[in-house]
């Protein structure tokens, strides 16, 4: 992902009290209970509330301690229901002693070596100013989810150590023509007189960190690529209103980057859709969430005519950045935070050699060693 510079320095708004209760230490990594194989989500989105069920189909990981209860991740929402392989639990006062609700999340203990739950619960994105979640603003609904937003949206083991294969159901208004998330649409239609649905799935294993959901009305721009393999991938940009004719030069990049990828690497983009959106409000600089990055539009949006070679150079470092985390980091990715550089400072490094080869050497060099010793270097001491 691609931090605005406004939000670089805000660590340094931070009590000390507040940074010692998130202190994680690497040394403390204990692997999750139970894995989760696949998981349907399914968001009903409404003015008011946004209803969210999460159902998991789980195994107990073989290589946790034996009997450790099940945790899911769960922040700033509301349980409204859970059922366990079928059973319909109480809720409240009434909820049975092996199940245990607080403010960071759901524990269950005493499950098999395998168990589905369906969890159902509200969250509220209208109110959602955490920079993390679903969040609505400018009009439309957009997630932001690494490092640890999902817990935000719905209850589930929060942590890029648990990959799962997602389907993702999303209903709202049809005046949002536009409900996207990860994937290939397998399913879309109306439901009732004013309210359409979509369904999406990745066939690839992700971390919950990559989920992704934009709802919304947008221009559209498509084009194709055909791989080495001869696969015909659809590509598309989301834009604003009024912003189509800026995604030429973005668009292209995209494509240089997808071949480029396969020359150097022998990486072939592995779905049938490859989407960006672009929005003014997003409020990251981008994200590399599988097959569909969400950028702030200034990381995407040039006019050939009217903008400098360093706009141009930018805009396709950060849409070749994106891009190259579908392998390192997203179909590859991390155990924990502490493995950051594994996806991040590998990415980066692929994305000088692509801008290298694209340009001049000898500049993308010296351009990339100014930025270390400019910003790495202090932050590093």
């Amino acid at each position: 992902a691609i931090l605005p510079a406004a939000l670089s320095g805000g660590l340094h708004h931070l009590t000390r009290r507040k940074l010692a209760s998130m202190i994680k230490r690497r040394q403390d990594y204990e692997p999750p209970a139970f894995l989760v194989s696949s998981v349907y989500v399914s968001l009903d989105i409404k003015d008011d509330v946004t209803h969210v069920t999460t159902t998991l189909e789980l195994s107990r990981n073989q290589n946790a301690a034996p009997g450790t209860a099940l945790w899911l991740d769960g922040e700033d929402i509301e349980l409204t229901r859970l059922i366990i392989d079928s059973v319909d639990l109480p809720l409240g006062d009434e909820m049975p002693d092996h199940v245990s609700l607080g403010d960071k999340g759901l524990s269950v203990a005493g499950l098999g070596d395998e168990a589905v739950i369906e969890v159902h619960s509200l969250c509220y994105p209208q109110n959602n100013t955490a920079l993390e979640g679903l969040y609505l603003s400018g009009g439309m609904y957009c997630t932001q989810c690494e490092p640890e937003g999902f817990r935000r949206i719905g209850f589930f083991p929060d942590r890029p150590d648990v990959m799962s294969v997602f389907t993702v159901r999303i209903e709202a208004d049809q005046k949002f023509p536009q409900l996207l998330s990860n994937g290939n649409l397998i399913e879309s239609g109306t439901s009732g007189s004013d309210r359409h649905f979509a369904v999406w799935h990745d066939p690839h294993p992700k971390p919950s960190y990559l989920f992704a959901v934009v709802v919304g009305d947008l221009d559209c721009v498509t084009s194709s690529y055909v791989t080495a393999s001869g696969r015909k991938v659809d590509l598309k940009i989301y834009v604003e209103k009024g912003n189509a004719d800026l995604t030429t030069h973005a668009m292209d990049s995209l494509i240089r980057s997808m071949r480029w990828d396969e020359q150097e690497y022998g990486l072939e983009y592995d779905l049938d859709l490859f989407q960006i959106v672009a929005v003014s409000h997003f409020n990251m600089g981008a994200m590399e969430n599988k097959g569909l990055n969400i950028f702030n539009s200034k990381f995407v949006l040039a006019d050939t005519k009217t903008a400098t070679d360093e706009d141009l150079h930018r805009v396709e470092s950060i849409v070749a950045h994106e891009y190259f985390h579908n392998w390192t980091g997203n179909r590859v990715t991390c155990r924990d935070w502490f493995q950051l550089t594994l996806k991040e400072g590998l990415t980066v490094f692929r994305d000088q050699c692509f801008s290298a080869e694209m340009h001049d050497p000898g500049v993308q060099r010296a351009t990339d060693v100014a930025l270390l010793r400019a910003v790495q270097f202090p932050e590093d001491r």
